[in-house]
């Protein structure tokens, strides 16, 4: 055995347990705020026992931590370096991977997009409007600055709210969420000038743009 060995094998922990689609997927949910193990598996769309099983996983690699409260466990990211990283490994896979660009084209389309520092500079424009497609229980645990809530179940009723003057921006929760995408298509069906955020909420603050609560 090479002396160094065991230092390969500590650092493949941490490949090892990003190599599932299921945990990368829990990751980016957990990124967005905590939740129990109830919550993840419902909004990662992964059946219960599998998301407990995967925590563990993720837990024994130190990229989630968890607290009680009451009999409920909640489960976040062990800290912001978690998320950082997540962000460098999407943006160095899409850059080398055309498969996952192909992917990633065929799930959001080809809507041109709002960067993170665009928006940024845009926010005290009153020609822009950050709509939050996200529940709101996702926008109560943190939100754009300015942002409006207006989860996409209800967007179509509440049209009448959104200035149609105004560029509006809409945003949900990671970089592959497909609700955005879908808000802006209903927008520009009934006139609105809309463009989604590029990286979504985790994009805003992979970029080290502050939130609202």
């Amino acid at each position: 055995m090479f002396a160094e060995e065991p230092i390969y094998e500590q650092l493949a922990r941490v490949g090892k347990a990003l190599a599932s689609p299921v945990r990368l997927r829990l990751l980016d949910v957990l990124d967005q705020r905590e939740r129990t193990v109830e919550e993840l598996a419902q909004a990662a769309g992964v059946p219960l026992k599998n998301t407990s099983a995967q925590l563990q996983q993720l837990r024994a690699a130190q990229l989630v931590t968890s607290r009680k409260d009451g009999t409920r466990v909640y489960y976040r990211l062990a800290d912001d370096g978690v998320s950082r990283f997540l962000g460098e490994l999407q943006a160095f896979a899409e850059g080398r991977l055309a498969e996952l660009r192909d992917a990633v084209r065929a799930r959001m389309g080809s809507l041109e997009g709002v960067t993170a520092d665009e928006l940024a500079d845009r926010l005290a424009d009153p020609g822009t409007v950050v709509v939050d497609v996200r529940s709101a229980g996702d926008y109560a645990a943190g939100h754009v600055p300015g942002a409006i809530s207006v989860p996409l179940a209800e967007l179509r009723e509440r049209l009448a709210e959104l200035p149609r003057q105004a560029e509006v921006v809409a945003y949900c929760g990671g970089p592959y969420c497909v609700v955005s995408p879908e808000a802006v298509r209903l927008l520009r069906e009934h006139g609105y000038t809309a463009r989604p955020l590029d990286g979504g909420l985790l994009g805003w603050r992979r970029g080290g743009k502050e939130l609202e609560r």
